[in-house]
């Protein structure tokens, strides 16, 4: 996310960007949040971290990071926000419900996580809106061009394989991390700020089977692809089986439309390809 913002940079000349990864700044140290807020003062702060490998988060190991990282990070920069009236812009994620719904969740849906990935992540957003002004956008299935992500994957076993299995009954829409990071920019720009969570994908709805299968349509792979259950296909972390995000409000306050997911996997390809 933070490296499509990145790319976005020069078409908003009127903002000084600054950018920042874990060697400039640890969000997890609360006294280094503490001074970066006091040397910089921003008018906006945009949270793009996150613990992210979603199995591993499941070990025990793994917990106390997962915690500082989806959860206390965000409290820590949430409170710097407030003292220095910077308007919070936090990422969240579908996780944060069950997948029991069998229609596209709203805001005011009750979250359920079923995994520890998920759990952190709702501590996270709790703790950004009890302690100031945030806005939280709750996304899903995120790629991009760059870093780890299910379409590089996908592209790289399909050059590797002659078949490749995904699973086929877990519902959700595949969100490209350029469309969220535009979002996110028009936000600001709008002048506009209306705190509270918001979600936001592409536009849609799919399998992870009918991903892959539209990423080796479109990158004309010549590998097999086929379905099989998640009961087949087992995994430390529970994901939820169903996971489709309602943008109503977004578009609604915002006037935002996604564009559908296809498209934009078209826009990705054009890159990786």
């Amino acid at each position: 996310m933070g490296s499509e913002i990145r790319r976005l940079e020069t078409k908003f000349p009127a903002y000084k960007f600054l950018f920042t990864d874990y060697d400039e700044l640890s969000i997890t140290d609360e006294k280094a949040v503490e001074q970066f807020f006091e040397e910089n003062r921003p008018d906006f702060c945009i949270n793009c971290a996150a613990y992210t490998a979603v199995d591993k988060a499941e070990e025990k190991s793994e917990l106390y990071l997962v915690e500082k990282l989806n959860a206390d990070a965000v409290g820590y920069l949430a409170n710097q926000c407030s003292k220095y009236h910077t308007k919070f812009l936090h990422i969240s994620t579908d996780y944060v419900f069950d997948g029991l719904s069998s229609t596209p969740y709203t805001e005011l849906d009750v979250p359920n996580p079923v995994s520890v990935y998920g759990a952190t992540k709702l501590k996270g957003e709790k703790l950004a809106i009890q302690n100031t002004d945030a806005i939280i956008i709750r996304t899903s299935w995120v790629y991009s061009s760059f870093g780890k992500n299910f379409v590089k994957t996908m592209m790289r076993l399909m050059q590797e394989k002659n078949e490749v299995k995904v699973v086929k009954d877990q519902f959700g829409t595949p969100t490209y991390a350029a469309d969220l990071a535009a979002v996110i920019l028009h936000i600001i720009k709008s002048g506009k700020w209306q705190s509270g969570i918001f979600h936001y994908s592409n536009d849609g709805i799919t399998t992870w089977y009918h991903f892959a299968i539209a990423i080796r349509n479109i990158g004309k792979y010549s590998c097999a692809v086929n379905p099989i259950p998640t009961s087949s296909f087992p995994t430390p972390a529970k994901r939820p089986a169903y996971s489709v995000l309602n943008k109503s409000k977004i578009s609604e306050v915002y006037l935002i439309q996604p564009p559908p997911w296809r498209d934009s996997l078209v826009e990705c390809l054009k890159i990786l390809i």
